[in-house]
Formats: structure tokens, sequence, C-alpha cells
């Protein structure tokens, strides 16, 4: 499993989640029986293993890991407020903790000349295709402590269970996790892009001289995943919108994530949406407006066109499994559930659009 830090520029919003109970869930799901069929293990969820393990599955996937969440929203570059940016002190401290918690969890870990920290569980199949599974531990001003750090956490409780459980080496396919790490790891981050500034000017090339780490052109193509050796990606974040608040649900499946337009005129507009055709035509129908309305003034015009990001369409036998899973996962949790899990856009910027470059993705 890898964790990949995010290291191009961007700018989002976050809403932080109403209840911790979306924590739970997520932990449920990657280890319910539809999903148990491609690692190889029966799960948790056998009677016999909540009555022997209930209380310690429940101290691992709930308390500690808000216990994480919460240690780890409290590195910080910023004073007051949470900021994580590429390379800093704060990230490279998330990383160290991070990189504890994986090897507490039965990983095999390491990290890259970029920073990204990395853990692996082998599979029983040396050969076999790996997933991934992971985030982003550079965060925004406060975006919240649930923001990438909830990918990672989780995917981490879930795998020391297995691992104190026995279950962690019977896993058919080999596991990691990971981010920039996931433009450089899907080959979509050229070469030219080491030269991206933070607001400082301080490239992504130089962020880690800081920490005595060089980054060449070779060092970038070794990062790069062979696409024949993944089998997917999935990927646990707060929704960072107000959707599943307003149907009254704890998790939603992502069916897609939207592409992006940013456009910078004295103002920006940042249009997003899953279908690309009908925001390249809003796209095209504001510049005419925006035309005609200087050409009617007699003043020149100069738009200029920031960011495009096309739209990821999430797989579907993957988005059905972990509808599935999730679940089953909340009717574990709470005996019954009334309505099928939400599925829904998602609006922000993410991991899996660069890794959908390299295999098929899939979103909670």
């Amino acid at each position: 499993m890898t964790v990949v830090t995010r290291v191009s520029q961007r700018t989002h919003s976050a809403i932080s989640p109403t209840s911790v109970l979306a924590l739970a869930c997520p932990f449920l799901l990657l280890v319910s029986s539809p999903i148990t069929p491609c690692f190889g293990f029966s799960g948790v969820g056998q009677e016999d293993e909540r009555n022997r393990g209930g209380d310690l599955y429940q101290e691992i996937l709930r308390d500690e890991a808000v216990a994480r969440l919460h240690q780890l929203g409290k590195v910080s570059d910023g004073d007051g407020y949470l900021e994580r940016i590429f390379m800093t002190p704060a990230a490279v401290r998330a990383g160290s903790l991070i990189l504890e918690w994986m090897e507490d969890a039965g990983l095999r870990t390491w990290v890259d000349c970029l920073g990204n920290v990395h853990g692996r569980v082998e599979g029983t199949n040396a050969s076999a295709e790996v997933l991934i599974l992971g985030s982003h531990l550079d965060t925004i001003v406060d975006a919240g402590i649930f923001d990438g750090s909830l990918g990672i956490i989780s995917v981490v409780s879930v795998l020391k269970v297995l691992s104190i459980d026995g279950k962690l080496g019977e896993l058919k396919w080999a596991v990691e996790s990971t981010f920039i790490g996931s433009a450089a790891i899907a080959k979509i981050l050229p070469v030219s892009g080491l030269q991206i500034t933070d607001k400082s000017g301080v490239t992504i090339q130089e962020a880690p001289k800081k920490n005595s780490i060089a980054v060449t052109e070779e060092h970038l193509q070794q990062l790069r995943y062979d696409p024949k050796s993944v089998w997917g990606y999935v990927e646990i974040h707060i929704e960072q919108g107000p959707v599943l608040e307003w149907v009254g649900f704890p998790l939603g499946v992502v069916k897609g994530i939207a592409g992006q337009t940013r456009l910078k005129v004295t103002f920006t507009v940042d249009l997003r949406a899953i279908d690309d055709m009908g925001r390249e035509a809003v796209v095209c129908e504001l510049f005419n407006r925006l035309y005609q309305i200087c050409d009617r003034r007699s003043v020149s015009c100069t738009i200029d066109r920031k960011h495009d990001a096309n739209a990821v369409i999430c797989d579907f036998e993957l988005t059905l499994k972990l509808k599935s899973a999730a679940y089953l996962g909340l009717k574990r949790m709470t005996g019954s559930v009334q309505d099928e899990v939400h599925v829904l856009m998602s609006g922000a910027g993410h991991d899996a659009m660069a890794l959908s470059h390299l295999t098929k993705v899939c979103y909670l």
C-alpha cells in the first residue's frame, strides 16, 4: 500500500463531515463480503470473529483511528490553523507518523525521492496485479482534519486488524496505497512539472532539497508504475460538499469526479461538471457573452484559461462492489438501512483523476 503526497498547486474547498459515524463505515467496507473474494479471506464480519475480536476491532477501527486523525490534524505549518504543503516541515513530520503507523500494521515501508510514503503488503501470488489504496498527506488551509488523512488512516487501520487477526498474509493481491505521487506514478507529471512553483516561488524540484533529497528526470521516471502491474485504485475521502448532509446519509459512492475549467478575467470563474461536453459548451457561451459585452462597450478583453481537467467516470464494477459493501457495513453497524447507499458526483479535485490514467478507479 502506498500513500503519496500531493505536490501540484491546487485550490479547492472542503466541508468537514458533520458526524464521526462516517469514519467507522469505510473501515467495515474494505473487509465486507462483496469485496473479500478479491482478497481471498473470509473477512472480519464472521460471527465468531465478532465475538472474539469485536472490542479490539472497535478499539482500532474507531477509537485509535479517530485519535490518529486528531493527532495528524495537529501537525501543521500554521499556528492556530491546519495547513500542510509539499515537503514543508509539517509534511515531513506527517509522513513520519504515517510511516510509523504503517509499520505498526505490519507493512513494508519506504519513502521515495518526492517524499511519498509507501507501505506494501505482499499477496500470496507474487505475480498478481496490485490494488492501490490511499490518499494525500498535504492539505490546504483549514480544509479540516479529515481531508486526505481519512483515506490514509482508515486503510492503515483495516490492515492492522487483518495483521493482528493473522489474515494479512492471506491477501491474494499485493496491496499498496498512493498519491503526487499520483501524477508521477500515473506518468502524467512531465519533467517540466518539476518547475511548478508554490506561492513562495519554490519549485517541486527545489522543495525536497531542504531534506537533502535530489529529484532528477531519472528519479521521476523511476516513480512511474507499469499499468499492467496495477489492478485498480480505491480512495476514501470526505465529500467536500453538502449532498450527503442533505439526504441524511453518512456514506456515498462516487459515480464520477467533475471535470474542471478555471478562467481568470478580473475575477476567477470556476466551472465544474461531470459532463465534459456540457462544461465546454458553458465555457464557450461564457466566452461569447463576455466578448459581446466588451465589444458593445469598446473595451478589450483577455481571458486567461488557467486550468482544465477532464471528468473521470468511476469503474462500474468496482463502484457496485463498493456500494454493496457500504450497505452491508451500515447494516452491520445500525441493524437496518432504510435507503440505498447514495450515489453522487464529486465536485472536488482528487488523486483518482490522475490515477485514472493508470488504472480503473472508484471512490467512497
